[in-house]
């Protein structure tokens, strides 16, 4: 190189548009310094075609690049490389924009209770519908609506076979989200089995109590043995009671609502799910919902059934005349007359229509 030239150091002030690619600027810099491209690739020892490339946005600016154009023109190498990843992550969401747009992504959009996030707080729900995906893609904590599905999609699922599930999978799916972030936020011991099955024994007592005594005992115990208890208003369209799932090898998640509205269901859900937790595997996720024709399931509903009302004393439920029977058996095992209600009309034993006096109605406050 025979011409000497002496390069005055430039400032370039950055404009944070995202849109700008940093050719646009490279070829601004080299008008400021006036330097051709010729000069700057033989400045930088890369080829001019290379150059040219770079400046017109064909070629990517790597951070070799960026160091080289550092030492010729004197701009920071960390400016380049910020205007190439800016540049990039643009493109890239432009070209997101442009899937969110395709029908089968707005038709899995619908599926999901937007209007019921928007009400609770989860997210805003301003904008079009390119935002509101990008909101809800978010609060399910994946990349796509692909990563949604191939989650939701995956035998991992003890619902899966339920009739109850199929057309209802937003509503499911937003449900549980829900009951997981909640659960996130909830500090916990790590997970231990004999003091959770301890606190089942405590919990099962609390039965005869009322909800502003049982809500926080249980959840008090269980944050004790490592299990997260939250308690999330149902959904329209998902028909399910509680669900429970691992979120890491030593913390538990059990989520429960009131579908139903009456003790005995709230309860069967809750030992239903600890059952889950106590006998199966952790890296499955599991839902209450009705006609789950699943050995795990049946093996929890019978857990729950055997933790309420023992084997040993099942065989005296078929004596029980009246309503004073069930108190007093009810009584003699320290849990709710309702419960022995429900068991017993589960059983056919009794109509549906008999004794529902002694089942308690559950109802939000505004402390749950």
């Amino acid at each position: 190189m025979t011409k000497r030239i002496q390069i005055r150091r430039v400032s370039v002030p950055y404009s944070p548009d995202d849109a700008v690619p940093p050719g646009r600027t490279l070829q601004e810099t080299l008008d400021a310094l006036q330097m051709d491209q010729r000069e700057l690739a033989e400045r930088t020892g890369l080829s001019v075609k290379h150059v040219n490339q770079v400046i017109k946005g064909v070629a990517t600016l790597t951070p070799d690049t960026a160091i080289r154009l550092e030492r010729v023109t004197g701009v920071p190498a960390t400016f380049w490389n910020n205007l190439e990843a800016n540049y990039q992550t643009h493109q890239m969401r432009a070209t997101h924009r442009g899937q969110s747009r395709e029908p089968s992504v707005l038709a899995w959009l619908k599926n999901i209770p937007t209007k019921e996030l928007i009400s609770r707080g989860k997210i805003s729900g301003a904008g079009n519908s390119t935002a509101l995906l990008e909101e809800v893609l978010r609060f399910f904590g994946v990349a796509s609506v692909e990563a949604w599905k191939a989650g939701w999609e995956k035998p991992q699922f003890a619902f899966r076979k339920s009739p109850a599930f199929e057309g209802q999978k937003g509503a499911m799916a937003t449900w549980l989200r829900l009951c997981e972030l909640a659960a996130v936020e909830m500090d916990c011991k790590p997970f231990a089995k004999k003091k959770f099955q301890a606190a089942l024994q405590q919990i099962r007592a609390l039965t005869v109590s009322e909800p502003e005594v049982f809500i926080p005992a249980i959840q008090s115990l269980c944050r004790e043995a490592g299990v997260a208890v939250v308690f999330v208003r149902e959904i329209q369209g998902a028909p399910v009671s509680g669900a429970a799932k691992w979120l890491s090898p030593r913390k538990a998640m059990l989520g429960l609502n009131l579908r139903g509205k009456v003790n005995d269901r709230f309860w069967f859900s809750f030992f239903h799910e600890a059952g889950h937790l106590l006998h199966d595997s952790k890296k499955e996720t599991y839902i209450d919902v009705h006609a789950v024709d699943d050995p795990r399931e049946q093996r929890a509903n019978q857990f729950a059934a055997n933790f309420l009302i023992p084997p040993a004393k099942a065989g005296e439920l078929a004596d029980l005349r009246t309503a004073d029977d069930v108190e007093s058996f009810a009584r003699q095992l320290g849990i709710a007359p309702g419960i022995v209600v429900g068991r017993l009309q589960h059983d056919g034993t009794i109509p549906y229509s008999q004794w529902n006096g002694l089942k308690k109605k559950l109802k939000w406050s505004d402390h749950v």
